[in-house]
């Protein structure tokens, strides 16, 4: 059977893709025809991945999602290179320490994390507008997490940030429409990630929490779902969060009609 690529002759822009499910993401991207430029702070793991994946397909650009004049740079730069942006994904994110009590919250740590995980999907959002708009085309898509649908997974401030980016992506998708410019979210349950390990144990949530028993998620499912979002293969869904959870947030375990048998 003969390999359809489903992103070729399309430029894309992940950030935060120096590893994790960004890496993942931009591996899929560059796989399926895509040029790719991974955005980055973390400038030695962003570089090796380019050159792991193969230089002729995709390059590495030092971004802070969080500082305006950053994130103009890498549209512009990715502009000059490539003659196109077609694919935005605003995946970079950041957390701070879970604290049970929002008393024990600082401030400072909150604004940190709202500036990169929602301020950071503005500023991409928008300087991806900004040169979609022209051409009327464009798929913008930013990775959120199942805490965006529900409370008490995580951090107030990576909560709040990540129901923040959603209700973004909805306005976004209801402006940018008619510019043919579709906005949509994945929003993941747990996967091994950096990010994830503050929070939770992962071979705990895989396995008492989950509700696809025997099953964990990967950063392959996530890039999976966020290739469909970025293809034409979804050329009329905007504005949608697209859960990848297992069935997690439809479950309540306090009801036990469904609960496997006792061992």
């Amino acid at each position: 059977m003969q390999f359809y690529f489903r992103l070729a002759n399309k430029v894309a822009i992940v950030t935060g893709g120096a590893r994790g499910i960004g890496e993942c993401i931009a591996r899929s991207f560059v796989k399926h025809g895509a040029k790719v430029v991974i955005a980055d702070i973390i400038d030695d793991l962003g570089k090796a991945v380019c050159e792991d994946i193969g230089v002729e397909s995709v390059c590495f650009i030092h971004c802070d999602v969080a500082v305006e004049s950053d994130v103009e740079n890498l549209v512009n730069t990715t502009i000059a290179k490539y003659g196109q942006l077609d694919i935005m994904v605003n995946n970079a994110a950041t957390t701070d320490e879970p604290k049970l009590s929002i008393l024990e919250n600082d401030t400072s740590e909150f604004e940190r994390v709202i500036s990169v995980n929602l301020t950071g999907v503005f500023l991409g959002t928008k300087h991806a507008a900004r040169v979609m708009i022209p051409k009327c085309s464009g798929s913008i898509l930013t990775i959120s997490s199942v805490a965006s649908i529900t409370g008490g997974c995580t951090s107030h401030a990576y909560t709040s940030s990540k129901h923040g980016v959603v209700g973004l992506a909805k306005n976004a998708a209801a402006e940018l429409g008619k510019y043919q410019i579709r906005v949509n979210c994945v929003s993941p349950y747990v996967t091994p990630t950096v990010g994830a390990n503050k929070f939770f144990s992962i071979d705990e949530y895989s396995s008492f929490y989950s509700n696809l028993k025997g099953k964990r998620l990967q950063s392959e499912d996530v890039a999976n779902a966020s290739l469909f979002l970025a293809s034409d293969e979804s050329g009329y869904i905007s504005g949608h969060n697209l859960v990848v959870d297992g069935g997690f947030s439809v479950l309540n375990p306090a009801f036990g009609l469904f609960s496997l048998p006792k061992e």
